[in-house]
């Protein structure tokens, strides 16, 4: 039986979300793909499933799935490409129908190119042969790490004389953790300025439970530091960031937060947090994190191709 190509909808998330986690089974042993995070991407407000998904089928089932969406008003494009291994002209027509895309979106948003990025696993099911014969070239690498945690061992830290660490309950201190965000990590590689309204959907912010959102606060320098989780996830408590404004830090902040997320979690039961790091990250992030306790689970390479 031949393959089918058609848009996705949202109807669609069950099946997408068997096929990334039979590509998680194949690239890191074990499936960790939600179906609520697949739901959320398919909900993306930059995104028009008609023009912007791709879902391959064979015999009714998802063998390729193909995602597009423009945080940048601009040239910067992003795409998610996923296929299963022995359907390498698939994944060739599923790139081919993307890049055009890309290029399309960005002449819309009035750039003369598209840099396109697509972040994939060091092992991925693609073939890269695919990507190096089109341009596309590796720019950065990403490692997913975890950390066993223990109610026994990991205990709410001491809050040093001159802090203070508030959760999010109230809506102003939500809008707060949002200007935090976007200040601590402006200069960070590939950042892209987001308003309030297109952040909250960047978090998933209708699942998210803002208990497990933290401000840290400086008596003299006021609100410096966050660090955002969420508890949604069946593989792990995970940690989606944590960023210290730039005045502020070499203070021991990020750690602060860090070790409060780890009881918190382990008060919840959870016997493993996670988190991801620009293994490049000038902030000293992945010593923090090696500080810590936390190893290695994969890494993930950013492929970049430019359009024109």
């Amino acid at each position: 039986m031949r393959c089918s190509s058609r848009p996705a909808t949202l109807d669609d998330a069950p099946g997408i979300t068997e096929l990334l986690n039979r590509v998680d089974e194949i690239e890191i042993g074990r499936p960790e793909t939600d179906l609520h995070t697949v739901e959320a991407d398919l909900k993306h407000p930059e995104v028009d499933l008609r023009r912007d998904s791709w879902l391959v089928l064979d015999g009714g089932r998802p063998v390729a799935y193909g995602l597009l969406w423009d945080e940048s008003g601009g040239e910067r494009i992003d795409i998610d490409h996923y296929v299963l291994p022995g359907h390498r002209e698939t994944a060739a027509s599923l790139l081919d129908a993307m890049e055009a895309r890309a290029l399309e979106k960005a002449r819309e948003n009035g750039a003369a190119r598209a840099v396109v990025h697509l972040h994939l696993n060091v092992a991925p099911t693609l073939d890269t042969r695919l990507l190096l014969e089109r341009g596309w070239r590796v720019v950065r690498r990403y490692h997913v790490l975890r950390r066993a945690v223990d109610p026994a061992r990991d205990r709410v830290p001491e809050v040093p004389a001159g802090l203070r660490i508030r959760d999010c309950a109230a809506e102003a201190d939500r809008v707060r953790v949002h200007a935090l965000y976007q200040a601590a990590f402006a200069r960070h590689f590939d950042f892209q300025p987001r308003a309030y309204g297109p952040w909250l959907h960047d978090v998933d912010a209708e699942g998210l439970d803002w208990s497990l959102v933290w401000i840290v606060t400086d008596e003299e320098l006021g609100d410096v530091g966050f660090l955002l989780a969420r508890d949604d996830r069946e593989a792990m408590g995970w940690i989606r960031s944590i960023g210290v404004l730039p005045g502020a830090r070499g203070r021991g902040l990020g750690g602060l937060l860090l070790r409060h997320a780890f009881a918190a979690f382990a008060a919840r039961g959870r016997d493993v947090v996670g988190l991801g790091v620009d293994t490049a990250n000038d902030t000293g992030a992945p010593r923090l994190y090696d500080r810590h306790g936390m190893s290695v689970h994969y890494a993930v390479d950013t492929w970049e191709v430019v359009l024109d």
